[in-house]
């Protein structure tokens, strides 16, 4: 009954890599859909979102069943517990990841980016993509030290963010208000996206430490 046990943990972790995976996937396809006004590869995260929506359905279902059925404890039952609030947080980053793709297609053949604004975003999607890559990292090889990782990522893109803030509100770019209404949507996407990452990173420190930090 033990061995038993211990594959279905397995398997929860293997399947918020998998989820994680996907969102990685959908973020550097997003990021780059936005940057280039590609319709097409933003209708492939918009498509990618619903199948993430279904493996973190059957994940809940899968944990929820461990809880019924093993009466898990100590770091297990953290783990469990853990893992139903990061696949609610994986399912936002893909929709947030679907957020920005729906911008570049509504925008199309248009850029959804204003101009002087595309370095600002090119960083911040760089950095939610290697956010992802680092949460994928942290759930497979579970090292706890890219919990600090996230968290500095996601320092840089609240700076970022800050910075778009800055530059929506010059009259430059106040001539341009559907522009302006873009920026500010796709800054917000991408600032909540890394709060999401660092939602998981803060559940994985409860599952090492059994104290959310």
């Amino acid at each position: 009954m033990r061995q038993v046990f211990q594959q279905s943990l397995s398997e929860l972790q293997e399947r918020l890599v998998g989820i994680a995976e996907l969102v990685e996937t959908s973020i550097t396809e997003a990021t780059q859909a936005f940057a280039t006004s590609d319709a097409e590869l933003a209708e492939s995260v918009i498509e990618r979102t619903e199948e993430v929506e279904a493996l973190a359905l059957e994940l809940d279902e899968l944990a929820i069943n461990i809880l019924l059925r093993e009466s898990p404890v100590a770091s297990d039952l953290r783990l469990v517990v853990s893992s139903l609030r990061m696949s609610s947080s994986l399912e936002r980053m893909a929709d947030l990841a679907q957020h920005i793709a729906q911008l570049a297609r509504y925008r199309y053949p248009e850029s959804a980016i204003p101009q002087g604004l595309r370095k600002i975003f090119s960083k911040m999607g760089a950095i939610d993509v290697e956010m992802a890559s680092a949460v994928v990292t942290l759930l497979r090889e579970q090292e706890p030290e890219t919990v600090n990782v996230i968290r500095d990522l996601d320092d840089g893109l609240d700076k970022r963010h800050a910075k778009v803030f800055e530059k929506v509100l010059s009259d430059k770019l106040s001539a341009n208000p559907l522009g302006v209404v873009d920026a500010t949507l796709a800054s917000r996407y991408h600032e909540r996206f890394g709060d999401h990452a660092v939602s998981v990173a803060k559940q994985m420190q409860y599952f090492f430490s059994g104290e959310l930090a």
